[in-house]
């Protein structure tokens, strides 16, 4: 009885929060990211895009003085994308497609060639004012600049409280969930006559045990293992599922012109749009394709503090470089589903949005093996996006206080949260992510269009010494920067 009122009550609060407060948090966001991502595009003169040539060389550069308490810009690039290249790319998209319509994917591209522009800025300022931590390396984000560039204690303080609320438990019970659920499928395959369907069988309860010990033994380690194996896991994990996905493409190479076509139609249904904004291709494109990319939100720069680099810019170029790895796995992920049957009969299966629709998308393209694929590459995009996030929650959690006994509670809660995720309802996890995600990007977006100048002066500086064939090399005291003590 008691669990009935338990359930009744989480789905009370989702409905409210998905039809009273969110709608109206999506739109201030949404608003916000469209002028940060043009104010930047313009103001750098698309660096996103000018500086591709630059990635290599930065990603590959070796840092005198680079020891076990930094992590390399390969390894912060690998953090980054560990958080960005995870659930949101795979069942997050096709949530999207499922709600949005096909015209979501269209504008989920729009939101991240602009806003690779606002993962510059962001990360850009997260090198230029990052702290010394006890252990010798490097820590920031925006709760960093929005105190030492904005004076303000107060909203640093709550970007960090927000952005752990966020990260640790929102997404990473999300991450539990969506994770736990993909093995539905598995379930129904060898119980075909089960009367206890999966959500009440004993099995969400084993597989959140399994997840739950390996966050333990990852959460209660040294933050650098956790970018050695994001290192190993992601390039690997995305490589393979992207070229599943382009196989699947080729394989239906004459229905590319419709897709398109379709993708077009759907972006450009204005009736649709200004009908009901809040739940339009347009901003649910843009919503997800935040969720997924990250570009403004003002998680990545905690992992880009961190790293051991000579410039801030160059931690800039490396993120907003991440931001067009993750919209290729996007795109991926959105031509498998839009290419699948199970799509277009959306309506009229059984078939939910979400994982379930992109594992009946694998099986029509792959048969069987499409389905263990799927599955397996769920668990590993899972299990980065767990290290991603916890990571960045740490980052924060280092902001508000040095003390161990609060960093070992938060520990502790991280990991609950990972068991609680498993047997979460899914609506409300969504719903939920979706609200502590608006106030987060909210929060950061007005900072970044506050510090324009400082960006700006940061990139030139970069330009100027690259321009005269030298690596190079930060001085915030050359620059009249203040309260920039890593670059003193």
């Amino acid at each position: 009885m008691n669990l009935d009122i338990m359930l009744d009550f989480a789905n009370k609060a989702s409905d409210i929060i998905a039809n009273k407060i969110v709608p109206n948090t999506d739109i201030i966001m949404v608003v916000l990211l469209i002028v940060c991502g043009l104010y930047y595009s313009f103001l750098t003169r698309f660096v996103q895009f000018r500086m591709l040539s630059s990635v290599f060389k930065i990603l590959t550069e070796k840092n005198e003085g680079h020891a076990k308490e930094h992590i390399s810009p390969f390894q912060a690039l690998m953090i980054s994308t560990a958080s960005r290249v995870g659930i949101g790319n795979i069942a997050g998209i096709s949530l999207a497609l499922a709600t949005g319509g096909a015209g979501a994917l269209f504008w989920m591209w729009v939101m991240a060639f602009f806003g690779g522009a606002s993962a510059f800025a962001e990360s850009t300022l997260a090198q230029v004012y990052k702290s010394k931590d006890d252990t010798g390396g490097f820590k920031g984000g925006p709760a960093y600049y929005i105190k030492k560039a904005l004076g303000s204690h107060f909203f640093g303080a709550f970007f960090a409280f927000i952005l752990i609320i966020t990260y640790a438990y929102g997404f990473n019970g999300l991450q539990s969930q969506t994770m736990t659920s993909s093995f539905k499928v598995y379930y129904d395959m060898f119980n075909p006559n089960a009367t206890v369907d999966f959500a009440s069988s004993s099995w969400p309860m084993i597989i959140g045990i399994v997840l739950t010990i390996f966050g333990a033994w990852m959460f209660f380690s040294h933050h650098t293992k956790i970018g050695k194996i994001s290192s190993l896991i992601v390039p690997f994990m995305a490589l393979a599922y992207v070229l599943l996905a382009v196989i699947a493409v080729l394989m239906n190479f004459d229905k590319i012109p419709s897709v398109i076509h379709m993708i077009l139609q759907s972006a450009f249904d204005f009736k649709a749009i200004f009908g009901g904004f809040a739940g339009s291709a347009l901003v649910i494109g843009i919503k997800r394709g935040l969720f997924s990319n990250e570009a403004g939100m003002g998680s990545a720069p905690n992992a880009a503090a961190a790293a051991l680099t000579s410039h801030p810019a160059k931690q800039g170029v490396i993120q907003a470089f991440s931001v067009l790895i993750d919209v290729v796995v996007c795109t991926s992920s959105g031509f498998l589903v839009l290419f699948s049957m199970a799509y277009l009969g959306l309506g009229e299966s059984k078939i939910d949005g979400g994982m379930p629709l992109v594992q009946e998308a694998m099986r029509e393209y792959y048969g069987s093996f499409g389905i263990h694929f799927i599955t397996i590459a769920i668990v590993l995009f899972a299990i980065t996006s767990l290290i991603g996030n916890y990571y960045y929650a740490q980052a924060n959690v280092k902001y508000l206080t040095n003390s161990k006994f609060v960093m070992n509670l938060f520990r502790i809660t991280a990991v609950a949260m990972i068991f609680i995720g498993s047997q979460m309802n899914l609506k409300l996890a969504w719903n939920l992510a979706d609200l502590t995600m608006a106030f987060m990007a909210t929060t950061n977006i007005i900072s970044l269009l506050l510090l324009g100048g400082i960006v700006n002066k940061v990139l030139k500086d970069f330009n100027t010494q690259q321009k005269s064939g030298i690596d190079p090399k930060f001085n915030a005291n050359k620059l009249g920067i203040k309260n920039a003590e890593c670059w003193d």
